[in-house]
């Protein structure tokens, strides 16, 4: 199959599982739009098993847009300060051995279409298996995720080899004592998980910025200081690398890696 095959297939397979729902759908005759209708089918499809053939092809797909998209190496990065790595870039871009993600307390992904955040790029990028693999997770659990707590998942169609899920504080106003402590248990609790895996590298995005409202500069200050101590009393140190995505938060992240 030609990649607009695959992604025609896709397409079809996907409005077919659930017909009700998708009646009267056309696939778009233009690649941007069937683009866009495929991701937001990806987005929307609930954690339920897929047939073989539906994964083949989507695996195939997503690893072709892997190579359109590019790789970062996390060894091409070169560390900024304290042997911790600065990078601005797409998380869903970068290989190493886990990735962190922003996830919301049901860790099931985003399920709006087409949404801008990192858990939704991330189970896009990584296809409809993490979907499910995080379903089981949660049912074995039984209840929401807390915040402050982190969960591994492989990266499927990922670069990165992990997925840590963890679930930042909402912030509503100024953060408060308690915002500040959760977001600081986000980033222990994703290193002590890195270190129980065997993780060497592991890239940090910007838990509980964006969508869930914590300060940026407070955020930046909370993550370098948590990840620093946890570094003070390992034997072995994880590789760190701070992943912005904006011009802002990488001068943030610059003045705090810098400061004593």
């Amino acid at each position: 199959m030609t990649q607009e095959e695959r992604r025609r297939w896709l397409i079809r397979a996907l409005l077919d599982e659930q017909p009700e729902r998708y009646a009267g759908v056309e696939i778009p005759i233009d690649e941007g739009r069937q683009r866009r209708l495929l991701r937001a089918l990806f987005n929307l499809r609930p954690a339920m098993p897929a047939p073989e053939a539906l994964l083949r092809v989507q695996d195939a797909y997503l690893s072709e847009v892997r190579k359109q998209r590019g790789m970062t190496e996390v060894d091409s990065i070169a560390p900024f300060c304290d042997g911790f790595g600065l990078w601005r870039g797409d998380i869903t871009t970068l290989r190493c051995d886990g990735i962190v993600n922003a996830a919301n307390s049901a860790l099931l992904g985003c399920f709006c279409p087409n949404h801008g955040c990192i858990d939704n790029a991330i189970h896009t990028y990584a296809g409809i298996q993490l979907r499910l693999a995080c379903k089981e997770i949660m049912d074995a659990q039984g209840h929401a995720e807390a915040a402050g707590r982190a969960k591994c998942t492989p990266g499927f169609n990922l670069p990165a080899r992990h997925v840590l899920h963890t679930v930042g504080p909402i912030v509503q106003g100024s953060p408060t004592r308690r915002d500040a402590e959760l977001l600081a248990s986000c980033y222990r609790a994703c290193l002590d998980l890195a270190d129980e895996q065997g993780l060497r590298s592991l890239a940090f995005c910007c838990i509980s910025t964006g969508e869930f409202h914590f300060p940026n500069d407070a955020a930046s200050r909370i993550a370098v200081e948590t990840v620093r101590a946890h570094a003070a009393v390992r034997r072995e140190r994880i590789r760190v690398i701070f992943n912005v995505f904006t011009e802002q938060d990488e001068l943030l992240y610059r003045r705090c890696l810098r400061a004593d």
